[in-house]
């Protein structure tokens, strides 16, 4: 059997985004005939982000801007993870978090609690809302007994205008201050 003969017998599919189904609002080449043969086929499919800023209904709505429709329980976000991570290790822990409305609402769908006051975890993801205020708390969180946590290691990643910082950039001052490893 070839190569191509053994991808049509698999029964689901994991795929990355960026750079694999687009790049920036630029859908790559084959992706679009990809997505329909999945769904032709009835075959199980995910698409991954280590990205946590968006929800999973904002990640639908993208891939419907670029033509390719695909529901949001396709989606899952290290946002996602994150907050499900959390919930295995305490449920209703207490969480401060820095990040984006994707991150917030998997923390909450999670039903862990949100607070800057005395926090089990604190929670970093990408964000353009990152500020020394937010970063002052964290670092007081951590030192009084939170425990630190990323969404994903990535030191940078693209946006439209090229490279900006990702989360393991934005935790590492934390990091630094307090001592502690995410």
């Amino acid at each position: 059997m070839n190569i191509l003969e053994s991808v049509r017998q698999k029964k689901a599919f994991i795929c990355d985004m960026d750079g694999v189904i687009y790049h920036g609002r630029k859908v790559l080449s084959g992706a679009k005939p990809f997505i329909r043969w999945l769904q032709s086929q009835g075959k199980q499919f995910l698409f991954l982000t280590n990205n946590s800023e968006h929800t999973q209904r904002k990640q639908s709505e993208k891939f419907a801007a670029m033509g390719i429709e695909v529901g949001p329980e396709h989606f899952m976000t290290s946002a996602i993870a994150t907050a499900s991570f959390l919930q295995s290790q305490q449920p209703g822990a207490k969480v401060f978090v820095i990040g984006e409305i994707g991150l917030l609402e998997a923390i909450g769908q999670a039903g862990l609690v949100l607070t800057d006051q005395k926090p089990d975890y604190v929670v970093l993801g990408e964000t353009a809302d990152y500020t020394y205020e937010k970063l002052t708390t964290a670092i007081r969180c951590v030192l009084d007994g939170a425990k630190l946590i990323g969404t994903n290691p990535d030191v940078t990643g693209p946006s439209e205008e090229g490279i900006v910082p990702a989360c393991r950039a934005l935790i590492s001052p934390i990091e630094l201050a307090t001592d502690r490893q995410a």
